[in-house]
């Protein structure tokens, strides 16, 4: 059998260490087990790695990541861009300093200097690191808000976004040369900080990178007029954005920082949480206790790896919500070109970035100002390529990008979303807003009643192992080839499926093409303007759906969005 014969490999094998070893003797008989860890390579995708922590193939473990670090080295040095080196940075997950210290030893050993970062640092502080060091690659071990058992490898391109498809591609095409696990190059750490190869940063990037943000301020004297009376609590839900966010929002005059005890220090378990995820409510249940019981205005909390930031705001019944993603975003989307217009400092060549699943409302308020909104795929790695091709190369001026999965970035010395920068200017917009005597939450109700009632909604169904993978392909297939014309009652006005780079437009029969780059996501777009959008996930077993409307109130919108919703799941969840 196949799968077997590639287990007893992995047993029989002087390469691989022991207790991987006793990990795989303890799942011999599990035929099931087995073929799942080894029926394929664990894919290295268009940001990099991601999986399941444990041996074999088809998890992330030390010999997976080497092997991909010796792919991407190889890309290196057939750029010639060795001596440029290579940052790398690591979060709070299991296992996180190691995987990040045996790709330093694989890139030390293909003569590419690697920049080591001495404890663990957010994402974007990466990304920062990357263009400061003038680096020719980075590489953060993280794996974002998944679950605890998950860990992963992304990918930056000198310019500080996530590997571009094609260098993406050309990594993979490395890595697919290498036909033995065993055979990568490796150093030990001790022989590479002593051929210069290796060197452990800190203190002069985290200051770099401080001061880089502190001109990201908008209205730099926010803090300094209610800083006696506003009040913050902020979790870091045990991962990377405990210190350098303490720090900005010190430095910016914030006095009352009320830090969640519990979730204060790193912890690979997330033991206080089911999911260190700042998209659901429960992540903040401690938050909010602490919150109720100080009288707090605001609540922020950031993911383990500090890229994306959940808001949470008291209303004024004394309650607290959680706003959305999309919610957030068009807050600072309002505030950020309000105050760029007020200061008559609003570009005519600027823009903003959106991306295909990020609500309409970023679109009507763009158009408000008269500011370009560019759309692009999910994922922020699309957002900092239009930096670079619109800002760095172009003639536009890059004001503010957002994605619904509450990723957010301002200033263009970071190309990736930043939950460090957001934090900063949402606790600064919130000052702002209390300065003038008006809440967050009265804030958000004002956007709403000046552009409309927009709702956006998710579901999702995660599909595991090899049988899942192909039950969404096939779902999506279905979907693809069958010509829908209604989704709950609403007719279906076109439908674009990025897969064939077109557009169908139902009452002419018309077909438009579609510019952005190939993707198996479909988007139906509804005759009363409402819309949903079918993808699987690019990191989890996962398909999802999302979902967005409109009308005249929050509550007219919201039982609008419940019917539109049951709707598109009667036609979907059949199909899985």
């Amino acid at each position: 059998m196949e799968y077997l014969s590639k287990l007893n490999f992995w047993l029989d094998n002087e390469y691989f260490d022991q207790d991987t070893k006793k990990e795989l003797l303890s799942i011999k008989n599990d035929a099931k087990e087995v073929e799942d860890r080894f029926y394929k390579s664990l894919e290295f995708g268009t940001g990099g790695l991601r999986g399941i922590i444990g041996a074999g193939t088809n998890r992330i473990n030390i010999y997976t990541v080497r092997v991909a670090s010796q792919g991407l080295a190889n890309y290196i040095n057939h750029l010639g861009k060795q001596d440029k080196g290579i940052v790398i940075a690591y979060d709070s997950r299991f296992m996180s300093p190691e995987f990040s210290l045996e790709a330093a030893k694989v890139f030390c050993a293909n003569g590419i200097k690697a920049y080591l970062f001495d404890e663990l640092r957010p994402t974007p502080q990466l990304s920062f690191a990357v263009r400061y060091l003038k680096a020719a690659a980075g590489v953060v071990v993280t794996a974002s808000h998944n679950p605890k058992e998950y860990n992963g490898y992304k990918v930056y391109g000198e310019d500080g976004g996530q590997l571009s498809i094609d260098g993406s591609n050309a990594v993979i095409s490395e890595i697919n040369k290498i036909e033995d696990i065993t055979k990568v190059n490796i150093i030990s750490k001790e022989e590479a900080i002593s051929k210069g190869l290796l060197q452990i940063i800190g203190s002069e990037v985290d200051d770099a990178y401080i001061e880089m943000l502190k001109k990201l301020r908008i209205n730099k004297d926010a803090a300094a007029k209610v800083a006696d009376t506003f009040k913050i609590v902020y979790t870091p839900l045990h991962g990377a954005g405990n210190k350098p966010v303490r720090r900005i929002l010190a430095e910016s005059g914030f006095k009352h920082v009320l830090v969640v005890k519990e979730q204060e220090l790193p912890d690979s378990q997330f033991s206080t949480v089911k999911s260190p995820n700042p998209e659901e409510r429960s992540a903040f249940e401690f938050a909010i206790k602490l919150a109720s019981e100080n009288d707090v205005d605001l609540i922020i909390g950031t993911d383990p790896d500090s890229d994306r930031v959940g808001v949470v705001v008291r209303k004024n019944d004394g309650e607290y919500a959680v706003l959305t993603g999309n919610q957030t975003g068009c807050l600072l989307l309002e505030y950020i070109l309000t105050a760029m217009k007020e200061e008559g400092k609003l570009p005519a060549n600027g823009f903003v970035v959106k991306t295909i699943v990020t609500t309409e409302l970023a679109r009507v308020i763009a158009n408000y100002y008269n500011i370009e909104l560019v759309e692009v795929l999910t994922g922020f790695k699309f957002i900092g390529e239009q930096i670079k091709l619109r800002d760095e190369n172009g003639n536009q001026k890059y004001l503010f990008g957002f994605e619904e999965s509450y990723g957010y970035l301002a200033g263009t010395d970071v190309r990736d979303k930043d939950a460090v920068v957001a934090s900063m200017l949402i606790a600064e917009m919130a000052a702002y807003y209390k300065a003038k005597g008006i809440s967050l939450y009265d804030a958000l109700i004002n956007v709403y009643e000046k552009y409309g009632y927009f709702v956006e909604g998710i579901s999702s169904f995660t599909l595991e192992g090899k049988d899942g993978v192909m039950k969404i392909k096939e779902a999506l297939s279905t979907m693809r080839n069958t010509r829908y014309e209604a989704f709950g009652g609403i007719k279906v006005k076109a439908i674009r499926d990025y897969k064939k780079s077109e557009r169908y437009v139902i009452a002419s029969g018309a077909t438009e093409k579609i510019t952005l780059p190939e993707s198996d996501v479909l988007y139906f777009e509804m005759e009363d303007g409402s819309w949903f959008c079918v993808r699987p996930s690019g990191t989890e077993p996962k398909i999802k759906i999302y979902y967005g409307v409109s009308d005249k109130t929050l509550n007219l919108s919201q039982d609008k969005l419940e019917r539109f919703k049951a709707g598109v799941l009667d036609v979907i969840k059949p199909l899985l």
